[in-house]
């Protein structure tokens, strides 16, 4: 039976992609949001350290990783509880994005819900285990039917938006009364602009893991993180994800029969960069002297920036059709990603990258002032 998938969404930026590449001072490519800087030194040598992998590696990782993990969880998302049986690494997060409602057993008549502006991972997500997608503002859309699998995406990609405790304490509320399992999403809580968030003595974005918003009772509940941004790591596909013990032991179970296993040194690579936060520091100031650059200058060009309170995106708005928008960044050269992307509630915003050489943003930033 042939999959129910939807067009691979960047096909259609083709065209603008070729408009773009015939400024005279080249392309200036915002969509994809792929680093452009060098993975830390000190993971390299973590690789290479570890290169000598002659056995099979552990589908569960392995017991200094996954305590690794836990150790970060309680000091970097005040999530104290996390046990590392709780632990599972996994071939990037867009994998066990889109792999997890299988996992779970999810199937045909079962629904899988996401936020209206998302991701399109978490849709073909559902799609792939043959469960019905179901994009949504809120929870009080939801009457007695209720989805099997609830996704969060915070901090939101491409929205930018942080969802605070008391937003997430709520959610975990409504979903324990009901069942729901929840898997949050929060690959960009490292990169959080709000003022303090993340420096020293400062938490990151709350994770649905965090004492405050589960009571450290991590029943149901699913963290999943990728270091891709924040450690530079997207070619190593380096992510884990963690919760609840007994939902994670499945996952493990059914990824052994599937031979679904992070390769032994990515797994030791994982090790040293979570415990390793001076890296993540640097590039954040890294992404923050972009991100001041470019911001104002599409403000004074005319647009309006929403949300925008984390990770690696400015969405943006000229009030008008995305791929109009889109359009018009193309003549600049400079290459985005239409909202629409994203679900219908995106039609008037685009994404904006941060992921790009500083040459570059000053690029950028020089044609936009010439609006």
């Amino acid at each position: 039976m042939a999959l129910d998938l939807p067009d691979f969404p960047w096909d259609s930026l083709a065209a603008a992609k070729a408009k773009a590449q015939e400024h005279p001072d080249g392309i200036v490519d915002l969509s994809v949001g792929t680093p452009v800087d060098p993975t830390p030194r000190v993971l390299q040598e973590a690789l290479a350290e570890a290169a000598d992998a002659h056995g099979y590696p552990q589908v569960g990782g392995t017991p200094p990783l996954r305590e690794a993990i836990a150790g970060w969880y309680a000091r970097r998302r005040n999530a104290t509880g996390v046990n590392p049986d709780g632990v599972l690494p996994t071939i990037g997060s867009k994998e066990l994005v889109a792999w997890l409602p299988t996992l779970l057993g999810l199937g045909p008549g079962d629904v899988v819900a996401f936020p209206e502006v998302a991701y399109p991972t978490y849709d073909v997500g559902a799609r792939l285990a043959g469960a019905t997608p179901r994009p949504m503002r809120n929870l009080t859309e939801f009457g007695p039917e209720v989805p099997k699998l609830l996704w969060l995406n915070s901090p939101g990609n491409p929205t930018g938006q942080v969802l605070p405790v008391e937003h997430l304490a709520k959610v975990v509320s409504w979903a324990r009364e009901r069942g729901v399992i929840v898997a949050s999403d929060e690959c960009y809580a490292e990169l959080d602009w709000r003022e303090g968030a993340g420096s020293p003595g400062n938490l990151t974005a709350p994770s649905i893991l965090d004492d405050r918003v589960c009571g450290g009772d991590h029943t149901g509940l699913l963290s999943v993180y990728s270091l891709s941004k924040q450690s530079n790591l997207a070619g190593y596909r380096a992510s884990f994800v963690a919760g609840d013990p007994a939902i994670v032991g499945r996952l493990v179970e059914v990824r052994k029969h599937a031979g679904m296993i992070v390769p032994r040194p990515v797994q030791r690579v994982l090790e040293v960069a979570v415990g390793d936060d001076e890296h993540v520091a640097a590039q954040k100031k890294v992404y923050a002297a972009r991100r001041a650059m470019l911001r104002p200058a599409l403000e004074k060009a005319g647009w309006r920036i929403d949300h925008s309170d984390a990770g690696l995106y400015l969405w943006a708005t000229q009030g008008r059709p995305c791929r109009e928008s889109v359009a018009d960044l193309a003549e600049l050269g400079i290459l985005v990603a239409p909202g629409d992307f994203y679900g219908r509630a995106g039609e008037a915003h685009v994404r904006i990258a941060l992921t790009a050489t500083d040459e570059r943003i000053h690029a950028a930033v020089t044609r936009l002032t010439t609006l």
